[in-house]
């Protein structure tokens, strides 16, 4: 009976939880938010992820496209069309953030992933509207159609210039026919 009036006299411990909040210790793991300004769609930061939370769908920039520089001065060079972070099924790890070459992938203090619905945990980061990564997808298919043309054209060639070297080889190496000479006849013998 003393343990519990003890109890009851004590302030409580989650007293100020709702209201004021407890400041994260540093290097605490929490919520993943991608700076997409400054991805440049790698991937490195996907194929580390031990639990696949994370996807990315990329495009190449067409020629003649220029994206423009992340902050730390690197060159984006591919249409970052889909990147969409699962925290449902994130553990936390932060992996991810190691790997990034340009550091816009980071842990955030929000630690608070009370949701309803599991999909509000699907978390998409991308400026691209469907219609412009659609339209996008197009182009880059069709210039890889035309790449895939020219290469197909360029081989062809290959092929015709390969077969025709051996028969202007033979044509080399064989021997030059010229005219017959006229022999005189040999003297005979004297006796």
């Amino acid at each position: 009976m003393r343990l519990t009036f003890w109890h009851l006299f004590t302030p409580s411990v989650t007293l100020q939880y709702p209201d004021e909040k407890w400041e994260l210790p540093p290097g605490a793991r929490a919520q993943l938010f991608n700076n997409f300004d400054d991805c440049i769609g790698c991937g490195f930061c996907a194929k580390v992820c031990p639990v696949d939370c994370i996807y990315i769908e990329t495009v190449k920039v067409g020629p003649g496209e220029d994206l423009g520089k992340t902050t730390t001065g690197n060159p984006k060079r591919l249409h970052t069309l889909r990147f969409d972070i699962d925290m449902a099924k994130c553990c936390y790890c932060n992996l991810c953030t190691i790997p990034c070459p340009t550091e816009c992938l980071q842990m955030t203090p929000k630690y608070e992933n009370s949701v309803y619905d599991r999909a509000n945990l699907l978390y998409h980061f991308s400026t691209y509207s469907a219609e412009e990564a659609a339209r996008i997808r197009a182009e880059a298919a069709k210039r890889e159609a035309e790449e895939a043309e020219k290469r197909k054209a360029a081989a062809a060639a290959r092929a015709a210039a390969a077969k025709a070297a051996p028969k202007a080889a033979a044509a080399k190496a064989a021997p030059v026919k010229s005219a017959p000479v006229a022999q005189e006849p040999a003297p005979e013998p004297a006796e």
